[in-house]
């Protein structure tokens, strides 16, 4: 009688739970089908190609606020069904999965969490209490369902389909799963922002339940693709100029061209980022983790696919650890030059060694002794490389090319020392580049220069010459927004001292002309044999007479002649010309770009320091110089042996405002790469 009283007092209370129970399991699935709408109608519009990385070890805690919040919230109303020990068990068997294969090292990099989303029918209690979950549905509710997915967009309801609500459940277990282990760094790194730069096919993206995962290689995946389409933000399209390029001779096609790839990167070295925290307060802790940031490095450079690869801020060890080996098993041979002093980091140039051969490298120290103009540790180096032609084009010859790579003082108060850092290495690559018969071959010159266009440092590059006497240092580099209280140095003719051994011209002294003049060079012993000619001998009527000082004349040698002998210096003397208050050099230089977006009507930008957009990094590349009447005018120059085919174009800098600046989750370094594509002319024998 007790049991039978108390079964009709309780149903009804048993009721209401299960209808809460019910009702709680619809809000978490309806919270899920309109966020998994959303989402889908975001990543419909993007396109995320197929990008093998390189596997490197990774690691970090990339654990949202927001994601605590909802976890939080998740399982206070009792977890969309979940009991709270089964709960705690799935934590714990989910946080030894990570322990023992998340985290196991680089072989197993970007893997596993394939097997936590892709998979779910690989837990089968888990399959269980789903099938147990759907059929506990009320068909009152149901309806419900399907009206909310109705009012889905179309988008959304192909994604979402029959399994609704395993699709709530499994995001939910996806937080439980953030907050149960510690996920290496890479869940950020594939979201559809990071492989934006390439356009990509559906074929090379896997649907699964309303999200679209991309895949790199076989048994390599990328989890939680991000809500914000940062490949829509910072995409950055490729400009053909193969139409531009005038073919000499006619019906002559462009396969009669050299064509390769030249990319320039500052890849921001990590010690800079430990110095200097205050720089990148913006950025997420988990995107400044440098193995984070390496892998996405790679990645654009393996998309891209360079021939020549010049890199700036390349730290020492990351490079001879990681940067080094992974090049070269992609095809470079790598040249590296660490900065002088204490500096870690250095420039490097890369080619491929199936492309190019290596004739000669001269790496360049700015820092010089004693010297005030040059007293940083800033360096450069130049190749000269011979272009590998392809069986077809035997009976052909092609000139060698000079690559030049240089990362040059930032201290915008110190104009006068990025102007002497440049002419130091023009004078190198003038060295390089010339040939036998006088000429340059051609020239690319990649770096971070510190300089903005328009700037005197630009024009000197560009023009070939400056006039720089009483500029104040603080305006070469054109750079005044960070000169808050300008030093009032200027500039003083010469710039640096003849001991330096370079001259106004850009040129080493043992490579000036040899003077031509009918002036005579005597030796020593020449001049000695006037002592005992007859005008010396004669004493002065002024001079006063003091016996045995004024009046004594040398007795001449009996060995030496009566007549002078007039014996010219075969050795002829250099010629190096100082122009006062001017350098200028003759290397016929130009821009891959024009450094202005005219379809947004803003200048492009390729770094953001402290918030502001400038232009710093540069390609420059040698051409032809246009005659111009205007001889105070801006230098012209059309292409010559050297062509360019295209270019990677640049962003202004209210989209990258847009992107929380640089770095970001897309883009892992304070500096966009510049990317060219180039012919080179070859002859017949």
């Amino acid at each position: 009688m007790i049991g039978t009283v108390l079964c009709y007092a309780l149903l009804p209370v048993a009721r209401l739970l299960r209808a809460l129970r019910d009702i709680l399991t619809v809000i978490c699935y309806l919270t899920n089908a309109f966020f998994t709408c959303r989402k889908n109608i975001l990543l419909a519009k993007s396109t995320a190609p197929r990008i093998d990385s390189f596997s490197a070890p990774v690691s970090g805690k990339p654990v949202l606020e927001e994601q605590q919040a909802l976890l939080q919230q998740w399982l206070e109303e009792g977890a969309g069904g979940l009991h709270t020990n089964e709960s705690a068990s799935r934590i714990e068997k989910l946080s030894a999965i990570s322990a023992t294969e998340w985290l196991e090292g680089p072989e197993i990099l970007m893997t596993s969490l394939s097997n936590l989303n892709v998979s779910p029918q690989s837990d089968d209690q888990e399959q269980q209490h789903v099938q147990t979950v759907e059929t506990e549905v009320s068909p009152g509710l149901q309806e419900i369902v399907e009206t909310a997915l109705a009012s889905c967009p179309a988008e959304g309801q192909e994604a979402v389909g029959d399994n609704a609500v395993w699709a709530a459940v499994r995001t939910q277990a996806d937080l439980e799963v953030i907050n149960a282990a510690p996920l290496s760094t890479e869940v950020w790194i594939e979201d559809p922002a990071v492989l934006a730069w390439s356009p990509a096919l559906e074929s090379d993206m896997v649907s699964t339940e309303g999200a679209v995962w991309p895949f790199q290689n076989a048994g390599q995946f990328q989890p939680l693709p991000a809500e914000i389409p940062y490949h829509e933000i910072l995409w950055r399209d490729w400009e053909d100029l193969s139409a531009q390029v005038c073919i000499p001779e006619e019906g002559a096609e462009t396969e009669s061209l050299f064509e390769f790839r030249v990319m320039s990167y500052n890849i921001l070295a990590q010690d800079l980022i430990e110095q200097s925290p205050h720089l990148y307060m913006h950025c997420h802790p988990d995107i400044l983790n440098w193995n984070y940031r390496l892998t996405n490095l790679f990645q654009e450079i393996q998309h891209w696919d360079p021939d020549i690869l010049c890199l700036q801020e390349a730290q020492e060890n990351h490079y001879w650890e990681q940067l080094e080996p992974a090049l070269v098993m992609m095809g470079f041979a790598c040249i590296y030059k660490r900065r002088t002093g204490r500096k870690t980091d250095g420039c490097a140039i890369c080619y491929k060694q199936s492309r190019f051969q290596l004739i000669s490298a001269s790496p360049v120290e700015y820092f010089r002794p004693g010297l005030d103009i040059l007293n940083r540790d800033n360096v450069g180096l130049v190749l000269l490389l011979q272009p590998l032609l392809h069986e077809s084009f035997e009976g052909t010859a092609i000139s060698p090319l000079c690559v030049a790579n240089t990362h040059v003082l930032y201290n915008p108060h110190r104009g006068d020392i990025k102007l002497a850092q440049m002419a130091l290495l023009m004078a190198e690559i003038d060295k390089t580049a010339k040939m036998a018969n006088g000429n340059y071959c051609p020239i690319i010159l990649c770096g971070d220069l510190n300089s903005v266009p328009d700037s005197p440092l630009y024009k000197f590059i560009r023009n070939g010459q400056l006039y720089y006497q009483g500029m104040p240092a603080w305006k070469v580099s054109g750079q005044e927004e960070f000169c808050q209280h300008p030093h009032q140095r200027k500039l003083l003719s010469p710039l640096w001292p003849s001991s330096l051994g370079i001259m106004d011209n850009c040129q080493y002294a043992t490579l000036c002309q040899r003077k031509t003049s009918d002036r005579r060079k005597y030796s020593r012993e020449f001049l000695l044999q006037f002592r005992y000619c007859d005008a010396a001998c004669e004493r002065p009527a002024e001079l006063i007479l003091l016996e045995g000082v004024t009046d004594a004349i040398p007795d001449r040698p009996a060995h030496w002649p009566k007549e002078l002998t007039v014996v010219n210096n075969p050795d002829q003397e250099l010629f190096c010309s100082r122009n006062p208050g001017s350098v200028q050099h003759g290397l016929n230089l130009t821009s891959v770009y024009s450094h202005f977006l005219p379809q947004r009507g803003r200048p492009e930008i390729t770094t953001m320091p402290m918030g502001v957009g400038a232009t710093v990094d540069y390609i420059f590349y040698s051409a032809e110089p246009i005659q111009n009447e205007n001889e105070g005018s801006r230098k012209m120059y059309q292409d010559g042996a050297l062509k360019l085919l295209g270019r990677l174009s640049l962003l202004s800098d209210d989209i990258l405002w847009s992107a929380y600046g640089l770095p970001n989750p897309f883009c892992s370094s304070d500096h966009l790469c510049l990317l060219a594509s180039f012919g080179l002319e070859h002859s017949n024998f």
